[in-house]
């Protein structure tokens, strides 16, 4: 396997590739991870079942179009395919160093910019991705209403229904059309996951986002799952702040947002994000 990698980062690089080191990397819950080396050129590997194909097919050409826009900093991405029963995905290896405020802030100005990056297509992508190793839907359609309730909410409570039902949903999802009236977002390009785990600062002070589910969605799910697993620093916000304001209503809109990563949560892992899910609906439902 490791020699086809090989084979292939060669092909793609134009440049021939020996690999003589391999280092096992932290790669999150779904996927193994990899350092690989010749020596001078260093390179992230991830692999999963040959299943997960087109996973890594879709992460690619969502780094590709973040890079295209020359907004914020990615890793790129070398080549992917199938190689003896496992999937992967290689890319830029990038060295990451300790943050400072100034990389913070530089990154909400970034990913600010990257929000002006419009589709003339609506909201949606040009492919189905996942999120996390959930399937996530991306037709497009015009309309932001539609695209959220059908294509993020109630596909989540159509998966956690085999694993017990919210006696909400019908009513969450008939109340968006309130929850999201006088807000008339652009369909902007996002990350999708935007975590803390997936956003750091290279040892050169550049701040990255990795590990993408883009599409084009309104900017605001961006800046919501921010604040899910703790927040990032003060001076992400405040660069993000000063570059693009959010508009009034954002700290409602988050709350349903984040409904839909919590209910993926469910869907993965089950435990307490089912009763976090739950009051998240009850909440929303008091402001109709």
């Amino acid at each position: 396997m490791w020699n086809s990698i090989a084979q292939e980062i060669t092909r793609a690089t134009k440049n021939p590739f020996d690999i003589q080191d391999r280092r096992s990397i932290g790669g999150g819950s779904i996927n193994q991870a990899y350092r690989l080396s010749d020596g001078d050129r260093n390179y992230f590997v991830k692999l999963n079942r040959a299943a997960q194909y087109g996973m890594f097919e879709a992460e690619a050409l969502g780094l590709k179009e973040i890079a295209d826009s020359n907004t914020i900093r990615v890793p790129r991405p070398i080549c992917w395919g199938t190689a003896n029963g496992s999937a992967y995905i290689v890319m830029e290896y990038l060295p990451l160093g300790n943050s400072s405020r100034q990389a913070w802030y530089q990154m909400g100005q970034d990913l600010a910019a990257m929000h002006r990056v419009i589709s003339d297509r609506g909201f949606g992508w040009q492919r189905d991705n996942t999120i996390g190793d959930t399937p996530q839907k991306n037709p497009w359609i015009e309309d932001w209403v539609t695209f959220y309730t059908e294509y993020r909410l109630r596909y989540q409570f159509q998966l956690a229904n085999r694993r017990g039902h919210f006696p909400q949903q019908d009513a969450l999802l008939a109340a968006i059309p309130s929850l999201l009236s006088g807000h008339d977002p652009e369909p902007s390009l996002v990350h999708g996951d935007l975590w803390s785990g997936n956003a750091s600062v290279m040892a050169d002070g550049t701040p990255v986002i990795l590990d993408p589910a883009t599409y084009y969605g309104d900017r605001e799910v961006d800046l919501a799952m921010t604040e899910v697993f703790g927040g990032f620093p003060n001076a992400f916000y405040e660069g993000y702040q000063a570059t693009y304001p959010l508009e009034d209503g954002y700290e409602i809109r988050k709350i349903l947002y984040n409904l839909y990563h919590i209910l993926n949560h469910f869907n993965l892992f089950g435990g307490g994000y089912g009763s976090q899910a739950s009051s998240m609906c009850d909440r929303l439902l008091r402001y109709i």
